[in-house]
């Protein structure tokens, strides 16, 4: 029996404020969980695939929270309890129209992630194993249970895709280039933002930077675009997808959304058109809702995107 989608990696607790202002004059703050991996666990899941998580959370309020909405997405949570308390990230709004983001994970429990942890028959399972950047950045340890996950799925014939994800607050992009250009060697399905590709191509141009992660291995390359959409590079053919036109609500898990979209119609064996729809609509709808997994969108929310009427009676 096929585990569906498999990932790994880090998910913290999330404060939000809740009003765009200064914090000197005491906004309100909401609590709540994030993580690539967990957000795109949770899309596919919604999609109608099975998907598994695999991480270390502590033993506090966060690393309950985690688990508890997971439980209640139907993802299948593999964790270690680590004496380490569950990392933090916190948003801030200045404005409505810029956020800034916070990192307090050193030494979380999510950092402690290690090859031990990994099950290597769930991996074998698996008809796809997701990994990001994010889990690289974190140290040798959690970089480590990636390679190990990585090469066990390879081993067994699993599709392995791969996330940039890069993140400037772990570390530098002269850093990241030689991890994230390894990873890419060894995935089989690539996604990068423009700006992520630039890392390993040095090349802002979306077409030259498809073809240049693809000469380093990989048969499938997705350069999200935001709202341009996206461009891929899939077993040798160019293709172009754009975004539907929606109202912005919030950006974050947009890009998780995608990968989600997308991998939920590769596992279901769709064509490459319709992977990239699916995943520029899923993209679409999560930026309508705040959060970063709750815009997470399920089939029929999906075919409600293309309705022209805002109430659905």
């Amino acid at each position: 029996m096929s585990a569906g989608l498999v990932t790994l990696g880090e998910t913290m607790g999330l404060v939000v404020q809740s009003q765009p202002g200064s914090l000197r004059n005491g906004e309100a703050m909401a609590f709540g969980m994030g993580g690539s991996e967990s957000n795109v666990a949770i899309g596919v899941r919604r999609l109608g695939l099975p998907a598994t998580w695999i991480g270390r959370v502590g033993d506090d309020p966060p690393g309950h929270l985690i688990l508890r909405e997971l439980r209640a997405e139907r993802v299948r949570a593999i964790t270690v309890t680590d004496p380490a308390p569950t990392g933090l990230m916190m948003r801030w709004r200045p404005s409505g129209r810029h956020a800034r983001v916070t990192y307090y994970r050193r030494e979380s429990a999510g950092a402690h992630l290690r090859a031990g942890d990994i099950p290597e028959d769930v991996i074998r399972q698996a008809a796809v194993l997701h990994v990001t950047g994010i889990t690289l950045a974190l140290g040798p340890e959690p970089a480590e249970a990636v390679a190990r996950a990585v090469a066990v799925a390879r081993a067994a014939g699993v599709t392995v895709t791969f996330d940039l994800n890069y993140r400037s607050a772990l570390w530098s992009e002269e850093e990241a280039e030689p991890a994230l250009t390894e990873a890419v060697g060894q995935a089989d399905v690539v996604f990068a933002g423009e700006t992520e590709a630039e890392i390993v191509t040095h090349t802002a141009d979306p077409l030259r930077a498809a073809c240049a992660l693809e000469e380093i291995g990989p048969r499938q390359i997705l350069i999200k675009r935001g709202a341009h959409g996206c461009l891929a590079r899939i077993d040798g053919a160019t293709l172009e997808q754009a975004a539907p036109a929606v109202a912005v609500v919030d950006t974050v898990g947009a890009g998780d959304a995608f990968v989600a979209g997308y991998l939920a119609e590769l596992m279901n064996g769709a064509d490459p058109r319709e992977r990239l729809r699916t995943a520029a609509a899923a993209g679409a709808f999560a930026v309508t809702v705040s959060g970063d997994w709750e815009g997470m969108p399920d089939r029929g929310a999906l075919a409600a995107l293309e309705s022209t009427e805002p109430v659905i009676r």
